[in-house]
């Protein structure tokens, strides 16, 4: 005889994901977006998770990483079981860094979809938290929350021109537009709305971003309003390509 709380053989699966969002659902439940390991995205209610003391309670928060056990619901899969593997505990209580793995969550949301494979996925938004709880002050933030949304763009096909014009291909750029898709030269940009002036420094730092590890990014030297600017750009650069506000992004340029 099969005990009342047990899972339907066959009807259940084994996934670890990260959860990158929660949605309440009636007066005790939670449904989880989850940045699942294979790089999809998948949905799950965790049943009670919103009851002080319930034991799924501290185990399903947001950027939580976890084993999970899914059963399948009769719309959406229902966590059976769920073990934390990385709490990313140095993240709670602190705003800046909430903020800033917020906004990993919240890109990593939009570039994941169901039944869409991409390994890549999942590693980077761990490797982003874990630096977000790494960095040494909020310029270094910045630069984790800006790399994060530019290495994740590009790896899906949004990756900024940087060395030459993305019109022409001349070599000598003095503007930037993210819906022209990165810099251009002063004639090019004559035709383009909304291009601005860019200096070789800030493309340079723009490089940096999609090119360097989070590693070599905390240990970087860096200037808190250079680190603000790249912030905006890279923000303008995923609200873009993206087409979504990023609410996330713009608290965090707001602290």
């Amino acid at each position: 005889m099969r005990r009342r709380n047990s899972v339907p053989r066959g009807r259940s699966r084994h996934t670890s994901a990260i959860v990158v969002d929660r949605t309440k659902l009636g007066e005790s439940d939670l449904i989880l977006t989850l940045l699942e390991h294979d790089g999809s995205q998948g949905r799950a209610v965790a049943k009670g998770a919103r009851k002080p003391g319930g034991k799924l309670a501290a185990r399903v928060q947001l950027f939580c990483e976890l084993d999970l056990l899914l059963a399948q619901g009769r719309n959406l899969d229902v966590v059976a079981e769920a073990q934390l593997t990385n709490p990313h505990q140095a993240l709670r209580g602190d705003l800046e860094r909430v903020s800033a793995a917020s906004v990993v969550c919240e890109v990593a949301k939009l570039t994941s979809f169901p039944d869409a494979h991409d390994p890549f996925l999942a590693p980077i938004c761990s490797r982003a938290l874990l630096a977000c709880e790494q960095a040494a002050d909020q310029a270094h933030l910045d630069l984790v929350v800006g790399a994060y949304a530019l290495k994740v763009l590009s790896h899906q096909g949004w990756r900024p021109v940087l060395d030459e014009c993305v019109a022409c291909g001349d070599a000598a750029v003095t503007r930037f537009s993210c819906a022209a898709g990165g810099a251009l030269c002063e004639s090019c940009a004559r035709n383009i709305e909304g291009a601005e002036p860019v200096d070789a420094a800030t493309l340079g730092w723009l490089a940096v971003l999609v090119g360097s590890t989070f590693d070599q990014l905390l240990e970087v030297p860096i200037d808190g309003q250079v680190s603000s600017l790249l912030l905006a750009i890279c923000h303008r650069w995923a609200a873009t390509y993206l087409e979504s506000r990023l609410r996330a992004f713009e608290f965090m340029l707001s602290v």
